[in-house]
């Protein structure tokens, strides 16, 4: 008796539970139809679409520029030498000063060109003693005109001859031969120089020239006076700007580009001469449509983005292929496929089909979706 009772209680609880399992199945399951199946309130992309950002089409102008790569070199640029081997006898400059046309930087050893000096000096002095003689010789009559006139040669010739040694003797100090920045040395008072041999560097820096080559194909469009902007490692996006000086006359036969110079002004001599300098040059400005440059995806050799397509069961994504131009400013420029004020997805494109439900961030997708947890917050990009 008491084990039916017993059998009887348990299939009562088991029918129980039965029925309300039953009971919860069928209330999820309206409840998930009316949140985002088919015909319910949020349609197609209702509950269940892609949460992405949006980001509309708009009209920017863009800058055609020629970018290539030159090195700085100074306006003016010389490595001090000495044509002679001779011991330096004095030093007179410091590393990294300015100075000025003509200032004296080492003076070498002149002990012979000193000595020809005081013999010149003393065949000068001869050699007018011995014109006046004879010249009052021969206004006397006594002596011949000829006498006198062999005198006056033999004085012109000695004082040619003393400014000879004092040009020997000035050749060995050695000044410089414009105004600029002295760069490092290693000579001292001591120091045996030799032809050729680097004594310090002179560099005018004040303005720098950057000598680059530009395409052939391009040559019509480049002028003395065109404006060139330059960046340079060292500082970052900072740009320097300067103007196009001078074009080659010639052609490289094997690279097909002509050398242009352009000259940067240069305060406070920050650009250096050797200096990596990527220069633009500007071609002109035209305005057209863009698109953020995280909304365009490429494929092989083509470019498409995902417009987000309005219907009366909410928004969805149809691949767009686009045909793109330059990029520039985080932008990317639209030539066609896209018009100015057309609504994309601004960002998750990979993980977007072709025609699929997507919710904009903060419009609650569609008609009346709820912005699932965690979705993203509003980010509506233009492309002004």
């Amino acid at each position: 008796m008491i084990k039916r009772h017993f059998f009887l209680v348990a299939a009562a609880v088991l029918l129980g539970l039965m029925i309300v399992a039953v009971v919860l199945r069928m209330a999820f399951a309206g409840e998930e139809k009316a949140g985002g199946g088919p015909g319910g309130r949020g349609g197609p992309g209702g509950g269940r679409g892609q949460t992405v950002s949006e980001a509309v089409i708009g009209a920017r102008s863009f800058t055609d520029e020629i970018r290539v790569l030159g090195v700085a070199r100074g306006r003016r640029s010389v490595n001090i030498t000495s044509s002679t081997s001779e011991l330096i006898t004095r030093v007179l400059f410091t590393d990294g000063q300015r100075v000025s046309a003509g200032t004296p930087l080492v003076e070498l050893q002149a002990r012979e060109e000193d000595a020809g000096i005081i013999e010149a000096r003393a065949q000068v002095a001869q050699a007018q003693r011995q014109f006046d003689r004879y010249k009052t010789l021969a206004d006397r009559g006594i002596a011949p005109r000829v006498t006198a006139e062999d005198a006056e040669t033999a004085l012109a010739t000695a004082r040619a001859s003393l400014t000879a040694a004092q040009a020997r003797r000035g050749d060995r100090l050695i000044r410089a031969p414009f105004a600029g920045v002295l760069g490092l040395s290693s000579v001292t008072a001591g120091t045996l120089v030799n032809p050729g041999g680097v004594i310090t560097t002179l560099d005018d820096i004040d303005v720098v020239r950057v000598d680059f080559p530009v395409p052939e194909r391009y040559l019509g469009v480049l002028r003395a006076g065109t404006p060139i902007r330059a960046t340079i490692d060292a500082y970052g996006d900072e740009a320097f700007g300067g103007r196009i000086a001078l074009i080659d006359t010639r052609i490289n036969e094997q690279t097909r580009a002509v050398t242009a110079r352009a000259e940067i002004p240069n305060p406070g001599a920050r650009i250096r001469p050797g200096m990596a300098v990527r220069v633009a040059v500007q071609q002109g400005q035209r305005t057209a449509p863009a698109a953020p440059e995280a909304a365009v995806q490429y494929e092989g050799d083509g470019a498409f983005v995902y417009r987000i397509a309005r219907g009366d069961r909410g928004s969805t994504a149809q691949r767009v292929e686009v045909e793109t131009g330059s990029v520039e400013g985080g932008f990317v420029e639209i030539l066609s496929g896209l018009n100015v004020g057309d609504r994309i997805v601004g960002s998750g494109l990979n993980r977007i089909q072709p025609g699929a439900p997507v919710r904009v961030a903060g419009r609650g997708g569609g008609q009346g979706g709820r912005r699932p947890a965690g979705a993203a917050a509003p980010a509506r990009g233009a492309a002004q």
